[in-house]
């Protein structure tokens, strides 16, 4: 069995908050910015898979954008939580917190 597939499932698992996060954080994130803050992390994610998130998250109801003129190419697209968006991410930051807790606590005895 190999540990890269676990590792893979795990990190994908943990996308959804860390978007969220730094959505959260900064008020609002334009992709790009989302991608390098992964990448940054060592969650190294590739756009066709935030995109798509990004739209499943906004067709939910939890994100909002607005769109920016740019001096250097189209319009940019700037995601932030809606007050649904709040509610989930905090609810999504508890479940980690104990979860989190739980497994390092059984990974330790």
């Amino acid at each position: 069995m190999a540990v890269e597939n676990t590792e893979s499932q795990m990190r994908k698992g943990l996308l959804e908050l860390c978007i969220l996060g730094i959505i959260h954080t900064h008020k609002e994130a334009y992709p790009s910015d989302i991608l390098e803050q992964l990448k940054d992390a060592k969650l190294v994610v590739l756009e066709g898979t935030l995109y798509p998130l990004l739209t499943r998250l906004k067709n939910a109801g939890m994100l909002t954008y607005r769109w920016e003129e740019s001096m250097s190419g189209p319009p940019r697209k700037y995601y932030a939580l809606t007050h649904d968006g709040l509610a989930f991410y905090e609810q999504l930051r508890k479940s980690w917190e104990e979860l989190s807790k739980a497994v390092n606590h059984l990974a330790s005895i």
